[in-house]
């Protein structure tokens, strides 16, 4: 198949129309619309293997990325999903209905969407605040297939994401400041098992697409894969957040990070796009090489052991702790340099203990951090786009996404499980 680059963008040749019509068809068309060897392979891919050689536009290629309705599944609804239904946690194909877009919304066709362990807490209810029927994920990434009357900062066939939330009061001082996530109005509406101001509950990601206000969607550069892409909008925010906020992100300066999952080896990545030194700092020997080696860190300590912790006291400018297991802080204190600081993102669920003396005797600051607001999470994948940053994934079809959760409960991916939407939950 021989296909040649369109010589303007598809939505300024396609009809709205069509691509309401066929909006997975035009997701998958965009993302290789400008490369017809690109085109050619998403063809194989996603949709029936073969187009006519002479195809220039969607509307004569959109047939062959047509797929039928991948699930079949009781209930009703624009939208098919997967969610669970009880504490079991167990997902399984869902309809239900997404809002119509409205004057300042966007439509997301969902192309990928990050798997994160706070998914499988909420699923089982583990934190207590859970609503079924629920379509988990906060993660997501895809192509806008229709925007609102009164939208003029995305259009259709841009590359754009979802994070943690969708809403907030807007009034507040911390919304106002751009730190929508610490809204202390009515608070942040999540992005799933959630509930907007008129009751509407939301669902997230694990779905074929979402419709959501201009002021919480975000650009992502054309530039980035979108699959690992997806992780940024949470893995990504919350170790990029506290190093700006709390000054670690001086080149030069001594970063340590406890843990290297999903958010360590991201914090691992932007310590040295900034220019830091990086530590890493695990409780596992075997995870030397892939730290050095794979991700580029300058240093790995074995926090079991004495003899590193010795060597490495008093060095580091700050640490981010991104481990969500109980453990003892105390030790990695003693790593910190005068006015040091050890940053919580792992937030572990029960409480810890430290010495005061230790506080007081290097002016230690300890502190937490959660994800960042909508300024600050579109600077940060600006910032990946310019330095070329994304997740390390391992992408996962929908229907394997109860072993991918059981997978990810034992640590047991690298370092983040991305669902291909766009190739194994079709709407038809």
């Amino acid at each position: 198949m021989t296909l040649l680059p369109l010589q303007k963008p598809a939505s300024e040749t396609t009809p709205a129309e069509e691509i309401k019509a066929a909006p997975r068809e035009f997701a998958l068309f965009v993302q290789g619309e400008n490369s017809p060897e690109k085109l050619e392979e998403i063809v194989k891919h996603y949709g029936k293997g073969e187009a006519n050689a002479a195809a220039t536009s969607f509307s004569e290629v959109k047939d062959v990325l047509h797929r039928d309705c991948s699930h079949a599944c009781e209930g009703s609804g624009n939208c098919l999903a997967f969610a669970a239904r009880d504490e079991s946690g167990h997902l399984a194909p869902f309809r239900f209905d997404r809002k119509p877009v409205g004057a300042t919304d966007i439509r997301i066709q969902i192309t990928h969407c990050g798997m994160c362990h706070s998914d499988l807490h909420q699923i089982k209810g583990e934190w207590g605040n859970s609503k079924w029927p629920m379509v988990p994920g906060h993660e997501i990434v895809g192509v806008v297939t229709e925007v609102g009357e009164d939208v003029t900062e995305f259009k259709v066939g841009d590359h754009a994401g979802i994070g943690c939330m969708v809403d907030s009061c807007r009034k507040c001082e911390p919304c106002k400041s751009g730190e929508e996530n610490y809204c202390s109005g009515s608070g942040p509406v999540w992005t799933y098992n959630s509930s907007f101001p008129d009751g509407t509950v939301a669902q997230g990601g694990y779905s074929t697409h979402y419709v959501v206000d201009k002021a919480f969607a975000l650009h992502v550069s054309k530039s980035l894969p979108l699959d690992a892409a997806a992780p940024l909008l949470c893995a990504g925010i919350t170790t990029y957040s506290p190093m700006r906020h709390f000054g670690l992100d001086q080149p030069g300066m001594k970063i340590g990070v406890i843990g290297l999952g999903g958010l360590g080896h991201m914090a691992v990545k932007w310590g040295k796009a900034f220019g830091c030194e990086v530590t890493v700092l695990s409780t596992s020997p075997n995870k030397k090489e892939e730290a050095l080696e794979r991700l580029g860190a300058d240093n790995f300590v074995v926090s079991k052991s004495e003899e590193d912790m010795k060597a490495a006291a008093g060095t580091l400018h700050g640490i981010i702790d991104t481990v969500a297991a109980p453990h003892d802080m105390q030790p990695y204190l003693s790593l910190l340099r005068i006015n040091g600081k050890l940053v919580l993102v792992g937030l572990p669920t029960e409480p810890f203990q430290v010495s005061s003396a230790t506080l007081a005797g290097k002016r230690i600051t300890v502190a937490g951090s959660m994800i960042g607001g909508i300024p600050e999470t579109q600077e940060m994948l600006d910032f990946a786009a310019e330095k070329g940053i994304t997740c390390d994934i391992e992408t996962v079809q929908i229907d394997s996404v109860n072993e991918a959760m059981e997978r990810m409960k034992k640590n047991d991916v690298r370092y983040r499980f991305v669902i291909d939407i766009q190739g194994s939950l079709i709407a038809g």
